[in-house]
């Protein structure tokens, strides 16, 4: 018999604590070799560092008999823009099976974000080969954010996930008929452990402080950069109003370096203390360290693993603008700012944070059918399934909260409920008046280009 290979890719630490967690708990039958695939998908990968190269990584690297870089595999393309084209498919992985090693292996992949490259570039190459995708964030309760060849989008086991939000079910790669597979939380906790028990450099402070997160969104093209300087500037005021006197605030790796000095001027005009926490660790070996007593965001991942893994209270800032500003409205942030904005207490809202808990069964319910109708306004192509739920929730939900989860021109493009205003739900919806509107947009159009 062959011998069979489990390559397993990742470009995130938080994504390898994932893998190493599902292996922990016997979630990838035994096979012969584990390879770690790393990438480095930043802009610039030739001076930021890689996975391998981050604190706490040679406790996960112990999993697995060895890693690659596939950013040296493909040198000079960069792993986000690149593919390899169809004729060219054979060559590439006879070269891969060259220069990894792999001989007449039987291929098995474990990978993320399994519609964009470089975990798409990978599935192509090795054709045939069953694969695995695990979700290292809140995209996953969200739609496939493209439409996967059926060649590779069949040939998916599982879908290996983190219990974010508790009794909330992922809707990404269920097109294909994928079953989401919870990866344990006492398996995660326990890798984090490990990282945490490595980094020294982070001490533990005599007061429990507020932690703020950044996330960097301008670079995103998600808000501008003096949008995002008053995000910052709004943790810190909001975090001092609710008491907090010691603040750390954990820039996003690239993040200007200018932003953390306006928030340390901030906090003294406030009478607080601002701290900056400019190692490359995990917010979750942060909670360890610092075991802060406030854990401030915009909408982070990071916040439901504070809120649901390590009981820690939570708070959101600005996700109202981001929601009025995304674009377009497909964009796969929009899911994880609607969970976000939809489940966690603003920070300006005291009361609300200080008795803040986990939503109930009911509560999570209720947002199970709201990401449904964002799921399908996003991707109707691909969920075509979900337009009744979808008309059903328009129809009986919309109210000025609720309008804030979307934009009442992508509801009149696919002919959803709230599309016309109820002043104007008296035109009747057939095919004249829908064809009279096309030739009214046309005419605008045209006349704008002249």
């Amino acid at each position: 018999m062959p011998r069979t290979t489990r390559i397993f890719c990742v470009s995130t630490l938080y994504g390898a604590a994932t893998l190493a967690a599902a292996l922990d708990a016997g979630l990838f039958e035994p096979t012969d070799r584990r390879l770690l695939l790393v990438t480095n998908n930043a802009v610039n990968p030739e001076i930021t560092p890689s996975v391998d190269a981050m604190p706490g990584f040679a406790r996960i690297r112990e999993r697995f008999d060895e890693v690659l870089s596939w950013n040296e595999t493909i040198a000079p393309f960069h792993p986000g823009g690149w593919g390899p084209r169809g004729d060219d498919i054979p060559m590439w992985e006879r070269y891969v099976r060259l220069l990894w090693d792999l001989g007449d292996d039987e291929v098995r992949l474990a990978v993320e974000s399994i519609q964009v490259n470089p975990a798409l570039a990978l599935c192509q190459m090795f054709t045939g080969a069953p694969v695995d995708v695990y979700a290292d964030g809140l995209m996953s309760y969200g739609p496939t954010r493209d439409k996967i060849d059926p060649l590779v989008g069949t040939r998916v086991d599982r879908l290996l996930h983190l219990d974010l939000v508790p009794g909330l079910t992922p809707l990404l790669l269920t097109e294909f008929g994928v079953p989401p597979v919870l990866v344990p939380s006492e398996a995660f906790l326990k890798v984090l452990g490990e990282l945490a028990e490595d980094e020294t450099e982070v001490p533990a402070p005599e007061e429990q402080p507020a932690l703020l997160l950044g996330q960097y969104l301008s670079a995103l093209g998600i808000l501008g950069d003096a949008e995002e300087e008053e995000l910052h500037l709004g943790m810190v005021r909001g975090a001092v109003a609710l008491g907090h006197r010691r603040l750390v605030f954990k820039p996003h790796p690239v993040a200007p370096a200018r932003w953390s000095r306006l928030l340390e001027e901030e906090a003294r005009k406030l009478g607080a203390e601002l701290a900056l926490l400019d190692r490359p660790v995990l917010a979750e070996v942060a909670y360890q360290r610092l075991r802060p007593a406030l854990v401030v965001g915009c909408f982070s991942t990071a916040l439901l693993t504070a809120a649901g893994l390590y009981g820690l209270p939570v708070a959101r800032v600005g996700t109202g603008t981001v929601l009025a500003g995304l674009a377009p409205y497909q964009n796969s942030n929009r899911v994880p700012v609607t969970i976000v904005d939809a489940l966690l207490p603003d920070l300006a809202d005291g009361p609300a944070v200080q008795a803040w808990a986990m939503p109930s069964a009911e509560r999570v319910a209720e947002l199970a059918v709201l990401l449904k109708a964002v799921g399908f306004a996003m991707q109707p192509k691909i969920y075509p399934g979900l337009r009744a739920e979808a008309e059903r929730y328009l129809s009986t939900h919309l109210d000025p909260h609720t309008w804030r989860y979307f934009k009442r021109r992508r509801l009149a493009a696919m002919a959803l409920p709230g599309a016309v205003p109820g002043r104007l739900a008296f035109i009747p919806r057939n095919a004249t008046v829908r064809r009279l509107a096309r030739r009214a947009r046309a005419l605008k159009r045209a006349t704008g280009k002249r």
